[in-house]
């Protein structure tokens, strides 16, 4: 019987062990998910605390409850390890390690090399190895096919490779690992058909692809769609400032096309782990073959721009009380970089707080969903306690992400001044007080 055989077999009849390599915001639902499916599944991460509260039941991750966590783990679903010479018995392996970029910009390989090279250690034949890390094109072929078949293993005969990007959008209601469909591109035609047959089990909707290369560039092109229409949306935030017009009544008006129109909305920067890094993937790939991807350095540009437009905005407010932003007490209200997550990854947020700090302002937070936050210098500051007293205390309040628990009249009420990135207290009659973007 082939290699691909005998594990089409396992994976067809729930023996396969599946092994997860990170387990984050995108590796943890889908170790739940498999482990749910029926599929013994091992989580490694190299953070003891995570593993020993895995192993507990207790779960980290806001879009996994506990309950679920617990139940996969009570009933031998489920067990985290920070050794990788557990995963010698897995049949299939995800990896699903950060990607970050480099002070340069440039993408930071480190999390996705150690993790190949560590599997590479114990893959054996008949192995089927999936990255869901997002990254440039060509990393899967370049990267892992390379480490993984150098002991003599065959791909597509011997150990089966694959590229199928994550599309975790933390804290959505609607759609989860289950109900997205998942973008699957093998090495090989049996790398796809092998690795389409794991994911049968835990995903509804599974969009094969030719290569790969195909299924990493498909990642890219989501995000980098993203990034450059709110790349649209914040400049024409900026025009529109320029000539003495609402941005959002602009953009509301479009949105009544019913073709041919899909709003972006403006705000104070790009947050999460996704669209303010994966179109540098691209760009920094498309560098090496001497083409410059001018949409998305624009779009970055303009992206990461809008901190300082913010702040900006926030002088000016204190000049119109005839206050200067030194010494002046300014209260943040979210640092998330989305509503109703504790995600601060990349949040638009630390910076305005750090510029707001270089600029002598007592700048003070309050987020129910992040109890503290790291700037620069290894400052750390923690949230405040909420209260009609701190609104009140402050000579500016600044709405930078839009809780749901936020309470917008009260603010409103409270509040000498606010600027109102995100629009939230359109629905409330506006004073004099309230300046958005």
């Amino acid at each position: 019987m082939s290699h691909k055989q005998a594990l089409l077999d396992k994976i067809n009849n729930k023996t396969a062990v599946v092994g997860v390599v990170g387990a984050g915001y995108v590796g943890l639902p889908l170790a739940v998910e498999m482990a749910e499916a029926g599929l013994k599944t091992i989580a490694l991460d190299l953070i003891p605390e995570k593993v020993n509260m895995l192993n507990r039941g207790e779960s980290y991750i806001e879009d996994i409850s506990s309950e679920r966590l617990a139940a996969v783990v009570e009933n031998g679903k489920l067990y985290a390890t920070s050794d990788y010479h557990d995963l010698a018995e897995a049949d299939a392996i995800s990896i699903c390690v950060p990607t970050p970029l480099s002070k340069n910009r440039d993408p930071d390989m480190s999390y996705i090399n150690q993790a190949t090279t560590s599997i590479q250690k114990i893959a054996k034949a008949g192995t089927l190895v999936i990255l869901e890390s997002t990254t440039y094109p060509g990393t899967t072929i370049e990267v892992l096919l390379p480490r993984l078949t150098e002991g003599g293993l065959e791909v597509g005969k011997d150990i089966f490779i694959a590229f199928s990007p994550e599309r975790i959008d933390p804290g959505n209601k609607t759609y989860s690992v289950r109900n997205t469909p998942k973008i699957v591109g093998g090495i090989t035609p049996d790398c796809t058909e092998v690795a389409c047959a794991l994911y049968n089990h835990a995903i509804d909707t599974l969009v094969p692809v030719s290569s790969p290369t195909s299924a990493e560039m498909s990642k890219l092109l989501e995000n980098t769609f993203r990034a450059v229409n709110i790349g649209l949306a914040n400049e024409v935030a900026l025009m529109c400032d320029k000539l003495g017009i609402d941005v959002w009544e602009v953009i509301n008006a479009a949105s009544t096309k019913p073709f041919g129109f899909m709003p972006f909305y403006p705000g104070p920067g790009l947050g999460g782990h996704c669209i303010p890094i994966d179109p540098h993937y691209l760009s920094w790939k498309l560098k090496t073959v001497n083409y410059t991807a001018r949409f998305i350095e624009l779009a970055s540009e303009i992206n990461t721009s809008m901190p300082l437009y913010v702040v900006n905005k926030i002088v000016d407010a204190l000049n119109e009380a005839s206050k200067s932003v030194r010494g002046s007490r300014i209260v943040v209200l979210g640092v998330a970089y989305k509503p109703d997550v504790n995600d601060l990854r990349e949040s638009p947020a630390i910076d305005i707080i750090e510029i707001l700090r270089q600029r002598g302002a007592d700048v003070v937070y309050h987020d129910p969903f992040v109890p503290s936050m790291r700037l620069e210098g290894q400052t750390v500051l923690k949230s405040t306690a909420y209260s009609t007293e701190l609104l009140q205390s402050a000579d500016c309040v600044v709405i930078v992400t839009n809780h749901s628990t936020f309470d917008w009249p009260e603010v409103l009420k409270n509040s000498k001044t606010v600027v109102d990135t995100r629009h939230v207290m359109k629905q409330y009659p506006e004073g004099t007080n309230v300046i958005t973007l």
